[in-house]
């Protein structure tokens, strides 16, 4: 199995690019994030790999970081997703995102996803929040600490707040957790809610 390529960028296309390793081209699909933070064709690349064997073909998926690659195999194990919608997923999500929508349940932010319906947005937060268990917290703490943030009445007011102000849930979490881990905790629900609106206007 292949987990990791190093080579140059010969092409990108569509929903795939093409890695010249040492003469030879790998046809490695990816996330329209991943495709559009490539370096130009000619430059070197380095991706982790997740190698799907099948009686018919072998594909090769590609991640810039070792957090979007397990967070696409949890995807896979959702009843209802295959590697195209967890490719979707991973295109609209970073994984620092998802585990905000998982946090705060919110459906909406995987139904941004092609392929996703509300049924499917639904699922995946039940079954993620309940199979990932300590690894969703995991690229939160590495990324700012979100899922670290306590939910009490004051935290869920003011996302409340944000939320009916027309902001998606996981962001308005985001915001309200940044504030929070700056003021140590001495939340005023007055203040937290202009604070957090400033973390998401800038």
């Amino acid at each position: 199995m292949i987990g990791r390529l190093k080579g140059i960028v010969d092409e990108v296309a569509g929903d795939h690019l093409i890695v010249d390793v040492g003469g030879v081209g790998y046809n490695v699909f990816a996330t329209s994030r991943t495709l559009g933070a490539l370096p130009t064709s000619g430059e070197f690349i380095a991706l982790h790999i997740e190698t799907h064997v099948r009686e018919d073909h072998i594909h090769l998926y590609g991640f810039p970081t070792t957090d979007e690659r397990r967070w696409f195999r949890l995807l896979l194990s959702v009843q209802g997703v295959g590697s195209r919608v967890a490719m979707a997923i991973l295109g609209v999500l970073s994984p620092a995102d998802i585990v905000a929508a998982l946090v705060t349940q919110d459906k909406s932010a995987f139904a941004r996803a092609d392929g996703v319906g509300p049924k499917l947005a639904a699922r995946i937060v039940t079954e993620l929040k309940d199979k990932a268990g300590d690894l969703a917290l995991g690229p939160a703490a590495a990324t700012g600490d979100a899922a670290t943030v306590p939910m009490d009445s004051v935290t869920d007011d003011a996302i409340s707040a944000l939320v009916n102000l027309g902001y998606a849930r996981s962001a308005a979490f985001a915001a309200v957790a940044a504030v929070t881990r700056r003021i140590h905790g001495d939340k005023q629900l007055d203040a937290l809610i202009p604070a957090a609106l400033k973390e998401l206007t800038r």
